[in-house]
């Protein structure tokens, strides 16, 4: 039987040698087929988009339409003065950002002292529309200005800089000369590598197909490590990544197993969804670390508050969470959940655009019943989201508790419900 099991295996890798040979050499003729493709699409992508130069020209727009012409109306009184030092504040800025992304692309040595020189005289150009920035805040005659002296900044600036897009220029042709000269070279080259690359890969392959025979029982020790390594990480994919809570793939395996433990014993089973209150508005205000850090707040307080073994917590997606409890009545699945409101609160994370409160809030819809034959899954989570959407058109910050089961109503699409 080993002999057969053997004989079976070298077919395996007799097969498997074949089909790398065959995809070695596959590979070699579609590379050879499409390397003039590729030239077309390097060539295009390197040369064709020319960055360098569209960045000195998005500065030079910037000083002509955004600066200068800013000026030009706080002088006529066009505009007030607080409005043109914004402005100029804004576009110093744009300048600011434009130049050093150029300065971080490469630059040749016979450049950089160029590139020096015009970043100084950017500078010396941006100190004088600073002066003009300070003179506005402090709500000085800006009719004063001296245009002739504004236009000879900008017609300076734009003679510096516009030596520097002819500059990019020349160096983009004689880099696309230079490539298209060493094209061909570089087709030999890489045809050989190529062959090269297959031949040793081929007699590695060669090597490693003798060497697995040998290793044959050495292979099966570590297919049932893999095994074990497999089991685990299958155990890492029931967990979200960010709250370390488990996640809904965990949830859809755990609802109908607990509901039907809960049936076969006729005991309680609660489920309560949860959802942070005026979630959206505070990611905008905060930005989206700040929103990860309440996420995983809140999952540290629900951690805390449920932690018996029987207590399943669950992020459901986005800032929506999930509790599945067993033989718990009524009465304290509404004190856990009050506790959880409270907790939450308690917290102090600020929220200055909650309509509820100062500091981060949840509403939570909370069903609590026991499980027997006409129980359906659906109908749980249908009523907790029915009970969440009370909660959310009672105030927020609160929970709604029901044990009536009966009564479910078609999921309200998430559309048309409250934001959240």
């Amino acid at each position: 039987m080993q002999f057969i099991e053997a004989l079976k295996f070298r077919s395996k890798l007799f097969f498997l040698f074949v089909l790398i040979t065959f995809g070695l050499v596959s590979v070699s003729i579609m590379g050879t087929m499409h390397l003039n493709d590729m030239k077309k699409n390097i060539d295009q992508l390197y040369f064709g988009s020319l960055i360098p130069i569209t960045e000195l020209h998005e500065i030079i727009q910037v000083y002509s339409n955004g600066l200068a012409y800013t000026v030009h109306k706080a002088s006529r009184f066009e505009i007030s003065p607080s409005q043109s030092s914004d402005e100029i504040e804004s576009y110093l800025k744009q300048v600011n950002k434009k130049w050093h992304s150029y300065e971080s692309h490469f630059k040749r040595y016979d450049e950089r002292n160029y590139v020096s020189y015009a970043g100084s005289e950017i500078k010396k150009i941006n100190r004088y529309f600073f002066r003009i920035y300070r003179a506005s805040k402090e709500g000085k005659d800006l009719s004063k200005i001296n245009i002739n002296t504004l236009e000879k900044h900008i017609n300076y600036i734009h003679t510096v800089l516009g030596k520097l897009i002819n500059y990019e220029m020349d160096v983009a042709h004689y880099e696309r000369k230079s490539f298209l000269r060493n094209y061909e070279e570089t087709k030999i080259e890489i045809g050989i590598i190529l062959l090269i690359v297959i031949i040793a890969i081929l007699m590695i392959s060669f090597y490693v197909f003798r060497s697995i025979q040998n290793d044959h029982t050495e292979l099966e020790k570590t297919t049932k490590k893999l095994r074990v390594v497999n089991r685990k990480l299958e155990n890492v994919s029931y967990t979200d990544s960010l709250t370390t809570l488990h996640n809904r793939r965990y949830f859809n395996l755990v609802y109908d197993r607990e509901i039907k433990r809960a049936k076969r014993s006729n005991n309680y089973i609660t489920f309560m969804m949860l959802d942070i209150d005026f979630f959206k508005q505070y990611n905008d205000t905060y930005g989206h670390i700040e929103g990860d850090f309440a996420l995983k707040t809140v999952a540290k307080v629900l951690k805390d508050c449920l932690n018996r073994p029987s207590d399943y917590v669950f992020r459901l997606g986005g800032e929506e969470f999930g509790v599945l409890l067993s033989d718990t009545d009524e009465s304290s699945s509404a004190k856990i959940a009050r506790n959880i409101c409270d907790a939450i609160r308690q917290r102090e994370l600020k929220h200055e655009n909650s309509e509820v409160n100062e500091y981060v809030t949840i509403s939570i819809g909370v069903v609590c019943c026991i499980a027997d034959d006409a129980l359906h899954n659906e109908t749980v989570l249908s009523r907790a989201d029915e009970m969440l959407y009370e909660a959310k058109e009672s105030g927020r910050d609160r929970y709604i508790i029901t044990s009536n089961v009966s009564e479910a109503r078609p999921q309200i699409l998430r559309e048309e419900k409250l934001v959240a």
